[in-house]
């Protein structure tokens, strides 16, 4: 017994000595670990960026160009990142709650990393025997695509969890989340929730769908794989269903709820790169180009807030579309519109060449390998183009004449006439009609647009008998209005539009006459904002006086008179509409290349070229059959977006300049 109680007592003695032995060894194994772990730390982190560098950064963003609404996107420009950062308040809550299922569904309950995530993922990574799963959290994945490399080694994973540990204590989970929305790729060169909501949906981020936003967090996973264009889309669905029922089991969305959305049928956008108002948009896009620089563009978030009216744009684009189909059976196969304010120069529409879009347009009869196509719709007539503009060039010669004294009621004889030689060869114009009318007053000789009166105007009202003298004239007024594209010699054919002029140029300066003499150089950007909301450029435009008023009541007041006009184009011509003043005038080279209708009131004008991108001829239909219909019903819907105004009626013979003729 007493032997029995000494083993006993040894035992009890020696055990307690193991169990300080092994709580011994495993304190030791637990400190060497922990200064393992600290000396790792410390020697993985000394090189780390901080967090805070996250405030620092500047993450590309794409520049975005609107119209003056500032509602409509005309235009997105970017680099390798399309990108618009928003806050998260402008994120959907089912949004976020998708991709917190998907990518990290205890977010709000981990700090920086979740242990049973790493230990889930090294047990399937040994089963497999590849690093494949890193049951990374969103810090980390933050962390890791901000400052790290994506290859997978040990010693990335271990720089990815200091700095996620350290992200999670600093940083808010809200803001966390934030920047994470705003960074994580989703294919199609999308970065960010809200430049993929509007990439594939069309839409903000704030207006996705529970399922709309499911497939934006399955695009998370493998955006080139899944993506919605390729020949995964099967899979794509699949993640999206699957993680529809994991916002079920976490209570973001009832059972039915997630049922209804799963039998949803997506509508995806077709065109991944859309553009409004192509020919506008890419003039404005080159205009910043050049003065920004391309990199500077596809990087800095800007808003370019343009002056570009959508409605009435979508709607010449509609008009010219429609009304060029008609005109090809006058072999007339293109057209082009431009509509501006000519108080302040803005560009309302801007429609370089008709049906930018047609499948099959483009190229069209080309009798060339290099583009001598009847049918251009890249080309954009109204900046680039230099078409001869007929009569409608004559305003500014009779307004020239009108300056110097004359007035509408002034008398010129029409006839036959040789003007003598110019070019080598006599110059002896007819009339449209074949026909000479006698003696006229100045107002029927420019309303019926009569070609050999036309001339004497330039000849003995704007030159004072010396056409020399009207040729310079006429061609210093039209500068000073705004046509820069006249190069000498000049020739009388001038005044019948024989002279080449851009359409761009030619509606600004009627322009001039809208607005009695004050000029606004064309104006298409309103103002520009940086990413915070800055403006960097800003319209400042303002009108500057180039021509009194008197000669510029007297041209819009005979452009504007039907009466006038009657014996020519009829009484109910395009060029009249019933309860408008409305001015205007048309053209038609005499080789019937090009047919312009130009017409205003005080609040808009506009103007239209028809004919064909290689410059052949046309059936010989003058402008008012070929550009006018389209002209009216382009200005039909225009004019009801602007107050009904007149034009001041002039101050007739004797109460304006001085006579400088002879009677």
């Amino acid at each position: 017994m007493p032997q029995r109680k000494y083993y006993r007592k040894i035992y009890q003695k020696n055990k307690k000595r193991r169990a300080f032995l092994i709580f011994k060894i495993i304190g030791i194994a637990l400190s060497v670990f922990l200064f393992l772990a600290l000396f790792l730390f410390v020697y993985y982190a000394k090189d780390l960026p901080l967090p805070e560098k996250f405030t620092e950064r500047q993450l590309a963003q794409s520049t975005k160009i609107y119209d003056r609404s500032g509602e409509i996107l005309l235009y997105e420009i970017y680099g390798e990142e399309k990108r618009t950062w928003v806050p998260l308040e402008k994120i959907s809550e089912d949004l976020q709650s998708a991709v917190l299922v998907a990518e990290d569904s205890n977010f709000y309950h981990h700090f920086g990393i979740d242990p049973r995530g790493i230990a889930r993922s090294m047990l399937i990574n040994l089963k497999i025997m590849k690093p494949t799963y890193g049951g990374s959290t969103i810090p980390q994945q933050l962390i890791r695509s901000t400052f790290l490399s994506p290859k997978k080694t040990i010693e990335r994973k271990i720089r990815e969890i200091i700095l996620a540990l350290e992200l999670d204590h600093r940083y808010s989970k809200k803001q966390i989340l934030e920047w994470y929305l705003n960074q994580v790729p989703f294919g199609q060169n999308t970065y960010g929730v809200e430049a993929a909501s509007q990439t594939y949906f069309n839409k903000s981020a704030l207006e996705v769908s529970p399922a709309e936003a499911a497939i934006l967090a399955a695009l998370i996973q493998a955006p080139s794989r899944l993506s919605p264009y390729g020949k995964n889309k099967d899979d794509l669905l699949w993640r999206k269903n699957y993680i529809l029922d994991r916002m079920v089991k976490k209570g973001y969305l009832s059972e039915e709820e997630g049922e209804k959305e799963k039998e949803k049928e997506l509508s995806f956008t077709e065109v991944l790169q859309p553009i409004k108002a192509p020919h506008f948009t890419l003039w404005v896009k080159n205009y910043l180009e050049t003065k920004y620089g391309e990199d500077f563009l596809r990087e800095k978030g800007l808003q370019i807030y343009t002056s570009l009216d959508w409605e009435l744009q979508s709607w010449a684009e509609k008009v010219l579309e429609e009304g060029t189909k008609i005109n090809k059976k006058y072999n007339a196969n293109n057209s082009s519109l431009v509509s501006i304010d000519p108080k302040t120069g803005q560009i309302l529409v801007m429609v370089g060449s008709a049906d930018w879009y047609s499948p099959d347009s483009y190229p069209k009869d080309c009798e060339s390998s290099e583009g001598n196509c009847l049918f251009d719709p890249k080309f954009n007539v109204a900046t680039l183009g230099l078409r001869q503009p007929g009569s409608a060039f004559k305003p500014f010669v009779y307004i020239t004449a009108f300056k110097k004294g004359f007035n509408s009621e002034d008398k010129v004889i029409d006839e036959e006439t040789n003007f003598g030689v110019w070019g080598d060869k006599e110059y002896i114009p007819q009339n449209y009609d074949k026909e000479f009318h006698g003696e006229i007053t100045l107002r029927e000789s420019l309303s019926q647009s009569i070609n050999v009166a036309s001339v004497k105007v330039l000849r003995d009202f704007a030159g004072l008998g010396d056409i020399n003298v009207g040729l310079n004239d006429s061609v210093e007024t039209a500068k000073d209005l705004g046509i820069t594209t006249l190069v000498p010699p000049y020739y009388p054919s001038m005044v019948l539009g024989g002279y080449e002029i851009k359409l761009l140029e030619m509606v600004s300066a009627y322009g001039v006459f809208a607005t009695e003499g004050l000029k606004v150089e064309p104006v298409a950007i309103l103002k520009i904002e940086d990413s915070d909301g800055n403006i960097i450029e800003e319209n400042k435009k303002t009108q500057k006086r180039v021509i009194e008023k008197e000669p510029t009541r007297i041209i819009n007041d005979i452009l504007s008179d039907n009466q006038a006009r009657t014996p020519m184009f009829g009484p109910n011509s395009p060029l009249y509409f019933p309860g408008y003043q409305v001015a205007a005038k048309t053209g038609t080279t005499q080789n019937w290349q090009d047919a312009w209708t130009i017409g205003y009131s005080p609040s808009i004008v506009t103007g239209i070229w028809v004919g064909n991108n290689n410059c052949s001829p046309m059936a010989k239909k003058p402008g008012v059959m070929l550009s006018s219909p389209m002209w009216h019903q382009f200005m039909e819907k225009a004019l009801l977006k602007f107050p009904k105004e007149s034009f001041e009626k002039p101050i007739l013979i004797g109460k304006y300049y001085p006579r400088r003729r002879c009677d």
